[in-house]
């Protein structure tokens, strides 16, 4: 395992908007990993936990939804490590979007 890639995402939704609004954009979390399809998912509180599978490789994810902020998590497998400067800057480009 690698380090894991970490991104805040601001909004100003509160905590059951931004939930919302992830749960109907969640597919969409997929495309952060290359080839990456979303494999199971579940909410526990405010944590979505997700498994993305990409390259045949398992990316375990986590988002932390707060009131003004969003922590996303994802534990690269080492294979998957030359791609993390682009799925961290794609997801501080892009993950803001899922939350419109």
């Amino acid at each position: 395992m690698t380090a894991p890639i970490e991104v805040d995402i601001p909004h100003k939704l509160g905590t059951e908007a931004a939930k919302q609004r992830i749960g109907s954009s969640f597919g969409k979390l997929a495309d952060f990993i290359p080839g990456g399809a979303i494999t199971e998912h579940r909410w526990d509180g405010d944590a979505l936990t997700f498994t993305v599978e990409g390259l045949g490789q398992r990316v375990a994810a986590r988002l932390d939804v707060a009131d003004s902020n969003v922590h996303a998590t994802f534990e690269l497998p080492a294979f998957l490590a030359m791609f993390s400067d682009k799925i961290r800057d794609k997801l501080q480009r892009e993950a803001p979007k899922l939350l419109e």
